[in-house]
This record gives structure tokens, C-alpha cells and sequence, in this order.
């Protein structure tokens, strides 16, 4: 190993425009809530940051109650509606405990037009959260979501809307479930973003064969878990080709191994989520297998591996 790896072990830092995480490891937005469902479970400051629940400009109650979530094979189908306190009160009565993990805390907006998700911004700019992410891609509200984020000009649009009402940096969170990911990626970027997060969730129905209905109230809803990895990782390569800003992969992410896919293929930073839901430390486990990788193949720094993948050539 290098000098720089010697005596500190290996630079994990990750840059995402004005922001440096310390590590690569996130917590994906949605699973965590805003950090007081999770409390005492793991060290969270530990983890490069933690993406919260996202919110809008009013309060929200999503979609009804009952069946919000189906466990599928390798993974579970959710449509919650994007269920929200609002961006004043998680500014007000949620967001100091998220503080008090010691790490970044990244804030999740969404909103049913451009002026919508900018007046979330605006709001947030004044606040200690470390960066913005644009939820362009929920799959489970009749509104907005991924209504912006199956096409490239709205896409753009939601961006330059938000990116002169805050100083934050500013991430586009994508959606799988368009013909080109790269274009919106494209799109999103040149519009000002300073990095892309993908992927969210994969539209998917779960019908009851007995009652001949959807088993979700809302009809449909998003897959996520290890079945959706290799088609994650897959856009993940895409888009870090197509783009110079930062890519932070996610989906279906369950171990090391399973991140490091995503790194090697291009993605600047990770995401863990649904996973958080059968082992709580998962984040802790991967930046440790993340760091012990790092290691024994003799890397100075994670920037070392980041799309360091080669592809075959008819072999």
C-alpha cells in the first residue's frame, strides 16, 4: 500500500460538488424516516450520510393504510405515497435528531410542479442539512414524482426551478422505469445538478390470485431489494458514462460485495435501503467490507476504484 493508506488505512472521502462525505456509505432515503425510527439500532455516524424521508411543501398522508407493503422473492413491493410531516416541521421537530447522529444529513424534496420543489428548497437552504436531493422518481403518487422524471425537459425543468433557491448541492434522484436513463441524466446535470442517485424503485403489481386483486390499496408500487440489483448496476454503468457529475448507486445493495459492484461500474458513493429492514447495521457492514477491500488489493483511495471496471471484449 501506498503512503497515504499506511498509517489511516485507505481515503474513503467522497466529493459531491461542495459537499465531502467521509466515506461512500448513505442511507437511502425513505427506509431511515427521519432518524428517530431507527434510533440506538446502529452507529449511523459512522456512515457517510443519511438521506431522509422524502418531504413536500405541505404535509402529506399518503397512500390508505392498509397494504402499503408485499414482501416479493429477493425483495418487497411499496407503495407508502410519498407520507410526509411536511418541510417546516421536519425543519422544526425532525431534523436535530437526525443532527445528532455526527454525520451528513441529506434532505429529500418532492412536489406536484417545479415551483413546489424549489419553495422546499428555499426553505432548507437556511439549515444544516448538507445537500438536497430532488425526488424526481417516486413511482407511488398520482402527481408529480416520477411524472418529472420519465422525461428529460421536465426533469430539467424541476432542477432549474430549485437550483437558484439554495446554495445546497443538489441531487437528482432517478427513476429505472424510462426508455433512456442517460438522457434524463443528461438533462438533470446540464440543468445544474451536481450529482444523480439511482436507482429508485422499479414499477411493479402483486395481484391476489384468490380475490383477483391487487394486493397493494394503491394498485401498484415500487420493487426494491436484491432483485433489482443487476439491473441497478447496469444504469448505474450507463449513467456514470454519460455524466462527469458524481453517480450514487443504489438498489438491492445487501452486503460489500454488492456495493462494490457499484463502485466499479462507476458509482461515486452507495445507497443501502430496504435491507435496513432485516439488519439494521447493514450500512456499518458494507463501509467496513467497503474499507477491507480497499486493503488487501493495496488502494490509496476509494477514487481508485470508482468505474475501474473492463468490460470483455468477445472473450
Amino acid at each position: 500500500m501506498g503512503a497515504s493508506g499506511t498509517v489511516s488505512g485507505p481515503d474513503l472521502s467522497v466529493q459531491i460538488g461542495s459537499l465531502t462525505l467521509k466515506n461512500p456509505v448513505m442511507v437511502a432515503s425513505g427506509i431511515f424516516g427521519y432518524g428517530d425510527e431507527f434510533r440506538g439500532l446502529a452507529d449511523y455516524g459512522e456512515l457517510g450520510a443519511l438521506v431522509l424521508k422524502t418531504v413536500t411543501r405541505e404535509p402529506r398522508p399518503g397512500n390508505p393504510p392498509a397494504s402499503r407493503t408485499v414482501e416479493t422473492p429477493a425483495g418487497m413491493v411499496n407503495a407508502i405515497g410519498l407520507e410526509n410531516v411536511g418541510v417546516e416541521a421536519l425543519v422544526e421537530e425532525k431534523l436535530p435528531l437526525a443532527l445528532s447522529y455526527g454525520t451528513a444529513v441529506i434532505a429529500s424534496i418532492a412536489g406536484d410542479t417545479p415551483e413546489d420543489f424549489a419553495a422546499c428548497a428555499e426553505i432548507l437552504d437556511d439549515t444544516p442539512v448538507s445537500a438536497i436531493e430532488i425526488n424526481i422518481s417516486c413511482p407511488n403518487v398520482r402527481k408529480g414524482g416520477m411524472a418529472f422524471g420519465v422525461d428529460a425537459w421536465a426533469s430539467a425543468q424541476v432542477v432549474r426551478a430549485v437550483r437558484p433557491a439554495t446554495r445546497k448541492p443538489l441531487i437528482a434522484k432517478l427513476t429505472p422505469n424510462v426508455t433512456d436513463i442517460c438522457a434524463i441524466a443528461r438533462a438533470c446535470a446540464a440543468a445544474g445538478a451536481d450529482a444523480v442517485s439511482l436507482v429508485n424503485t422499479f414499477s411493479a403489481m402483486v395481484v391476489d390470485v384468490e380475490t383477483r386483486r391487487p394486493v397493494l390499496a394503491a394498485n401498484t408500487g415500487g420493487l426494491s431489494g436484491p432483485a433489482i440489483r443487476p439491473a441497478a448496476v447496469l444504469r448505474t454503468f450507463q449513467v456514470a458514462r454519460a455524466v462527469s457529475a458524481p453517480v450514487i448507486g443504489m438498489g438491492g445493495i445487501w452486503n460489500a460485495s454488492d456495493a462494490l459492484e457499484f463502485i466499479i461500474a462507476g458509482a461515486s458513493a452507495v445507497a443501502v435501503g430496504t435491507v435496513l429492514f432485516a439488519d439494521p447495521a447493514a450500512g456499518n457492514r458494507v463501509l467496513a467490507g467497503i474499507r477491507e477491500y480497499l486493503v488487501r488489493h493495496r488502494l490509496d483511495s476509494l477514487q481508485e476504484l470508482v468505474g475501474s471496471i473492463t468490460l470483455r471484449d468477445g472473450d
